[in-house]
């Protein structure tokens, strides 16, 4: 008995209980077994192609919600950089009142 033909019919509950034809020598084995790689990288290539597919949908989709929300603040009239202008102003406004009032409260004490 041929190694091919030992896998098969000798082993009950085996591959011969599936309607695959086995292979019966090394060259059959390894076409095969090359088929089979070929079906898994097409199936993979397959996913793969799906998953940039939707990576590049799920980034034009962002993009599309940056914009909009870009519209949204120059319709309600935000600018970002006036804000931060605006809070650094604030902050000015704020310590000179600080320095102030600190400086009215100490000037009773002095008299």
């Amino acid at each position: 008995l041929s190694s091919g033909k030992r896998g098969g019919k000798d082993r009950p509950g085996k591959m011969s209980d599936k309607k695959v034809e086995e292979p019966q020598n090394t060259q059959d084995l390894t076409v095969f077994v090359q088929n089979l790689l070929q079906q898994m990288q097409g199936r993979f290539q397959t996913m793969s192609d799906a998953i940039i597919e939707r990576i590049d949908e799920m980034g034009n989709r962002i993009d599309d919600l940056e914009k909009s929300i870009a519209d949204l603040m120059t319709q309600a009239g935000f600018d970002e950089n006036e804000a931060k202008k605006e809070a650094e102003a604030a902050q000015k406004a704020a310590a000179r009142k600080a320095e102030i009032t600190g400086e009215q409260a100490g000037a009773p004490a002095n008299e």
